[in-house]
């Protein structure tokens, strides 16, 4: 079920979870490792471990997928993007969450289907639910797409009409400041153990 803080709801993510913490904490015991042995593993080595346990992180663990009121939220590896849910054309779930605004795609891989799902479009033969349980990937692109008529309707737009294409101009989109700093430092960190 979606956590609900204030007037925002916020769906977990459905992937790189595992393959995102495995990384993670590979990372923070190869760092462990260096630190309490000095010399043990390179200078270099270490800090590329810090690099990558970084990224695994931001690219992996930090994306979020969230709705508003009025907005469709997508917390990316290097940025929140703001999506008026009454501009929103298009929406996609396949391995990741494709959403289309204006002349604009927008993707998160904070939800999405596992490969073979994608492919077949959905639950594949053999392995239908029972009526009445829905897949939660399923419960979460259908209360976007009822969130999306909602606004749609609310702001008296039609799909694909030009009113609708000129809310598009009410996209807002943000730099991730913590992931963009830590992989700064870390690539800043490589660089240095390389030189030095």
């Amino acid at each position: 079920m979606p956590e609900d803080f204030d007037d925002e709801i916020r769906f977990r993510p459905t992937s790189g979870r595992i393959l995102g913490s495995v990384a993670v904490i590979a990372g923070v015991v190869v760092l462990a490792i260096a630190v309490s042995d000095p010399g043990s593993v390179p200078a270099p080595l270490a800090a590329g471990v810090a690099l990558f346990a970084v990224l695994a992180w931001a690219s992996m663990l930090w994306p979020r997928v969230s709705l508003t009121a009025d907005h469709l939220v997508l917390r990316t590896m290097v940025e929140h993007q703001r999506l008026p849910l009454a501009a929103i054309e298009e929406l996609a779930v396949r391995q990741v969450l494709a959403v289309r605004v204006g002349d604009k795609r927008y993707v998160s891989s904070a939800l999405g289907r596992p490969l073979r799902k994608a492919i077949r479009g959905g639950s594949p033969k053999g392995d239908e639910k029972p009526a009445g349980e829905v897949e939660y990937v399923d419960h979460v692109e259908l209360q976007i797409r009822d969130r999306m008529e909602q606004a749609r309707a609310a702001a008296g737009v039609g799909l694909l009409s030009d009113e609708q294409l000129a809310l598009a101009a009410g996209v807002r989109r943000e730099p991730a400041w913590l992931p963009i700093g830590l992989i700064g430092v870390a690539v800043l960190a490589l660089v240095v153990s390389i030189l030095v």
